[in-house]
C-alpha cells in the first residue's frame, strides 16, 4: 500500500521534470511537504483542456498542467466525500474493474511526484502475536523507500471531480478534484544497499519483506501514453501498469516522528544506523 509519502521539489521544479505547460494558480500554495497523508492537497501532473479561469474555454486541446488534488479518491457518484479517506489506493491488477476507478483509469489519469514513500514494518515478535489472533499493538518500525539515483518518482495515479449538492455552483468548494495512487505487489528481488549478513527478523532484505504492496511508478518512457486522455482502451492502459525493474530502488529506517503527520521536515527521511526497536505506531 502507500499511505505517506514525500515531495520536496517546488512547482517550478516539477514543471520543468515533466514538461509541464500550466501552472494551476493555487499550485504555487503547496511546498515541500515530508509526510504527505491522506486527505492532504498534493501536486498532480495531468492532461485535459484548460479551464476558463486559467485562459482556455474548457473543451479546447488537453494541456500538460500541474494542478492541486485531494488525496482519496471520492467517485462522482458518492453521497459524500468522506469515502476517500478509504480509497486512497488502487490494486493494478484489479483496477480496471472495481467500480470506484473504472471509468477514471480509461479517462483520467495522473502522475503523482514523490522523492520516496514510507511503510511500516511490524516487529518480527509482534507479527507472531498478531498471527496468534492477540490484539496487543505491536511495534512498527518506519522506513523510508526511495529510487537508489535520486531520480523524482512519478507514482501512477487516477483523479476524479465530486460535485457537492449542498452548495451553489459558484461557491469554491462546491466541486472536489481528488486523486488515488495504483499499488502493484513488492519487489522481492534483494535491496541493492543492505549487506545479506544483516538481513533477519526485524532487518527486511526486499521490499516486500517490509511491505507486500508498493506504490506503482512509473518510467519517464511511460509518461505520455499514461496521461494521454485519448487512450481510452482498458487492455492499452492495462499494459503500463507493468512493474519497474529490480534493483531501482532502496529502503533505510527512519525515525518515529513520521508516524505523527503533524511532524514535517527534511529530518523525517534522514536515515538511522539501526531500527527502532521501541517503535509504537
Amino acid at each position: 500500500m502507500c499511505g505517506r509519502y514525500a515531495i520536496s521539489r517546488r512547482p517550478e521544479e516539477l514543471a520543468a521534470l515533466f514538461d509541464i505547460r500550466h501552472l494551476a494558480e493555487d499550485v504555487a500554495d503547496l511546498g515541500p511537504d515530508w509526510n504527505v497523508a491522506p486527505t492532504k492537497r498534493v501536486p498532480a501532473v495531468l492532461e485535459r483542456p484548460l479551464k476558463e479561469a486559467d485562459g482556455g474555454s474548457g473543451d479546447g486541446e488537453p494541456v500538460r498542467q500541474l494542478r492541486p488534488l485531494r488525496w482519496g479518491l471520492v467517485p462522482s457518484w458518492a453521497k459524500s466525500p468522506d469515502v476517500g479517506v478509504k480509497m486512497i489506493n488502487a490494486r493494478a491488477e484489479t483496477v480496471h474493474e472495481k467500480p470506484s476507478y473504472r471509468k477514471p483509469f480509461v479517462a483520467r489519469r495522473c502522475l503523482l511526484p514523490a522523492d520516496g514513500y514510507y511503510e511500516w514494518l511490524t516487529f518480527h515478535e509482534e507479527r507472531k502475536e498478531e498471527e496468534k489472533g492477540r490484539r496487543k499493538r505491536p511495534r512498527k518500525q518506519p522506513w523510508y523507500i526511495t529510487p537508489t539515483d535520486g531520480s523524482v518518482m512519478a507514482l501512477a495515479g487516477l483523479y476524479e471531480f465530486w460535485r457537492d449538492s449542498t452548495l451553489p455552483d459558484d461557491h469554491p468548494g462546491a466541486w472536489w478534484a481528488t486523486c488515488t495512487v495504483v499499488t502493484t505487489e513488492a519487489e522481492g528481488e534483494p535491496l541493492p544497499d543492505v549487506d545479506p549478513a544483516e538481513v533477519g527478523p526485524n532487518r527486511p532484505g526486499s521490499l516486500s519483506d517490509i511491505h507486500p504492496r508498493m506504490p506503482l511508478a512509473l518510467p519517464p518512457e511511460r509518461w505520455d501514453a499514461w496521461l494521454d486522455p485519448s487512450l481510452t482502451d482498458p487492455e492499452r492502459v492495462r499494459g503500463l501498469l507493468d512493474p519497474p525493474p529490480p534493483g531501482t530502488m532502496r529502503a533505510h529506517p527512519v525515525g518515529v516522528a513520521v508516524s505523527n503527520v503533524r511532524n514535517n521536515g527534511p529530518e523525517l527521511v534522514e536515515a538511522l544506523a539501526a531500527p527502532e526497536e521501541s517503535t509504537l505506531f
